[in-house]
């Protein structure tokens, strides 16, 4: 019964009224009996104040004469009024100043209490030690009586002036206003009662409403639309359950279309994609990953059978995001690379499993690495021997011309130095292949590392009349890095652009920092020959040269940009080739100021290896 919302807001509404009657009863009761009490001492003080000095030293003149207590009587019969006597609820009484016992008084000696009152008892120790200003007149909670004491002095005698007061005109006050406070009670709960239940009945109906339209969305009418009759919050929350109602069916309906997307895509995508509930079944497996497995994948079949041999099932639903497992296997002459990783958690998720077919990409890779090997084991000993021979034949002397003789030895040397770097970029690139290649990555001036590379190739630059320049875009903070490693790369770009410029050229080298504030790039702009469309893609690939002829006049191996798009990746950062307008070409280098972020060697080795073999080059470009 309690537990509707009308009961709830009616028993609330009572029990505020009645609280608040309670509260208005306990401060008109305190307030009378404060006034009561206030109004009892302030009469007394009015005929036995010290404002009126005359009449105490005539009671104490009464006193002394020889029936001192009559005439005392006399006196106060004639202050009666001013002292409120009304000789029912209000007496006064004429006491002995030494034992307290009646003398006379407006009342019988019957009318005083029992025992003498605190007030009594401090007037009678007054006259005991003579002091006539001391008053009893202090008030007591307990007592149900109010009193004073007023000591009177005179030489021959002492007495005692009792004030006594019964306090029944203040009980009877005080029944008037409980039996008036009883009656509002009443009547207040009763018209409380009925508001609450009206306010309740008119708060309610728009909820049931709400309620019942609720119940309608939840069964899945989308149509239903709540009248809004009102403009105050229950209007408010009606029209908002409107619009959420609304809101609710258009994010179902796009639910439902991404979900048809995400079937059309597993559908045609070229990866595998097989998931898993967490019970280990299958729930979803697209046409291309039954392809790669080349068997036949059931919605049930069970993870143990396809990947058991991989990783464990618990292991990989432990998995915390965004870890993942990868692994490879072979399905016949094929070889599978797998990422697996949970999606959502524990009941409602399970495991997913996306295969990619690297199986064209390990072969080139393999035939890669073999030809680096071979190329470098092939050509190291006969560059040591015909060096050596070279310099032997350049030191006999006699039997050859001496300008023929030299002519000989400088080109050999030169043929020499040449084989020599492709040996040795070779090896650097076999190295970053195999991840044998450590990076020193320490915080060093970006923007003096290039100021260094500038200078040093200023040289060459001038030797061919070309005007190198370098302006910084703003303050170039610290980077963290190899610098050796990137300078290596900086030297690269900006010698490509002194050798592949003509005579005269301009190669201008400009450096920033990224809006976001977290990579720095370096832009190297010459108006040289240029990199025909068709190449830009591929400038990036080992031995590819734009104009291979010019490439060995000058002295190219091939492998420069190879090299320095490797280390570049490794700082995870990028080389690009930005629109350029005339001719020449501008390469970018762009990398992170901080390191944090680096990936895993296992990964990022994986990764090398993926742009190695990507023909497109995306991102790459040099002159």
């Amino acid at each position: 019964m309690f537990r509707s919302l009308r009961m709830k807001l009616a028993m609330i509404m009572l029990m505020l009224v009645a609280s608040q009657m309670t509260i208005v009863g306990a401060f008109l009761t305190t307030g009378a009996n404060s006034f009561y009490m206030n109004g009892f001492y302030r009469q007394l003080n009015s005929v036995f104040g010290l404002d009126q000095r005359e009449f105490v030293a005539d009671l104490r003149n009464a006193a002394g004469e020889d029936n001192g207590a009559e005439s005392l009587r006399k006196m106060l019969d004639a202050n009666a009024g001013p002292l409120g006597i009304d000789y029912r609820t209000r007496n006064y009484f004429v006491l002995d100043g030494d034992t307290g016992n009646w003398l006379a008084g407006s009342a019988g000696a019957e009318s005083l209490p029992m025992e003498q009152s605190p007030n009594l008892l401090a007037a009678r120790a007054a006259v005991a030690r003579g002091d006539a200003s001391a008053v009893g007149d202090e008030s007591y909670l307990n007592a149900d009586y109010l009193d004073a004491a007023i000591p009177i002095l005179s030489e021959e005698r002492s007495f005692i002036i009792y004030i006594l007061d019964n306090q029944e005109t203040l009980s009877g006050l005080n029944r008037q206003l409980f039996h008036i406070i009883l009656q509002s009670l009443v009547m207040g709960l009763v018209i409380t009662a009925f508001l609450s239940f009206l306010l309740a009945k008119t708060m309610v109906g728009p909820l049931e409403k709400l309620t019942a339209g609720a119940e309608e969305v939840a069964a899945g009418n989308f149509d239903t639309e709540l009248p809004v009759e009102s403009e105050d919050e229950i209007g408010i929350l009606t029209g908002t359950f409107n619009e959420m109602a609304g809101v609710l069916h258009t994010t179902l309906d796009q639910i439902e279309n991404e979900r048809t997307k995400l079937d059309t895509l597993f559908l045609y995508m070229t990866d595998g994609v097989v998931a898993f509930d967490t019970g280990g079944a299958v729930i979803h497996c697209n046409p291309a990953a039954k392809n790669m497995l080349q068997r036949k994948v059931e919605i049930g079949s069970r993870y143990d059978e396809l990947f058991g041999g991989l990783f464990a099932f618990a292991d990989v639903l432990s998995l915390k995001r965004p870890r993942h497992a990868e692994g490879e296997m072979a399905v016949g002459e094929r070889t599978l690379e797998l990422y697996l990783a949970p999606f959502l958690h524990q009941r409602l998720g399970g495991v997913l499993v996306v295969l990619h077919d690297v199986t064209e990409r390990r072969r080139n890779e393999e035939r890669r690495k073999e030809f680096v090997a071979n190329v470098s084991h092939e050509l190291r000993t006969p560059l040591t021997n015909v060096r050596s021979y070279a310099e032997t034949l350049r030191d006999a002397g006699g039997s050859i011309p001496p300008d023929m003789s030299d002519g000989f030895l400088d080109i050999i040397i030169s043929e020499t130095d040449r084989m020599t770097n492709i040996v040795q970029d070779l090896l650097i690139l076999s190295r970053l292949d195999a991840g044998n290649t450590e990076m020193a990555f320490k915080p060093f001036p970006f923007g003096e590392a290039i100021e260094s590379v500038v200078r040093a190739n200023a040289l060459n630059a001038r030797a061919r009349n070309h005007e190198l320049t370098f302006r910084a875009e703003g303050e170039l903070p610290c980077v963290e890095g190899d610098r050796n490693r990137l300078e290596q790369v900086m030297t690269n770009i900006i010698g490509n652009a002194i050798k592949y410029t003509p005579d005269g050229g301009h190669i201008r080298v400009t450096a920033g920092v990224t809006g976001d504030r977290k990579q720095v790039w370096m832009d190297v702009w010459d108006d040289g020959i240029g990199i025909p469309e068709e190449s830009r893609g591929r400038v990036f690939e080992r031995f590819y040269r734009v104009d291979k002829a010019r490439s060995r006049e000058s002295g190219g191996t091939g492998l420069g940009l190879s090299i320095a798009r490797e280390i570049v990746q490794r700082h995870n950062g990028a080389l690009t080739l930005p629109p350029h307008d005339g001719p020449g070409t501008t390469v970018r280098m762009t990398i992170p100021i901080s390191q944090k972020a680096r990936k895993g060697a296992k990964r990022r080795d994986a990764e090398r290896r993926n742009a190695a073999s990507d023909a497109s080059g995306g991102k790459g470009g040099a002159a």
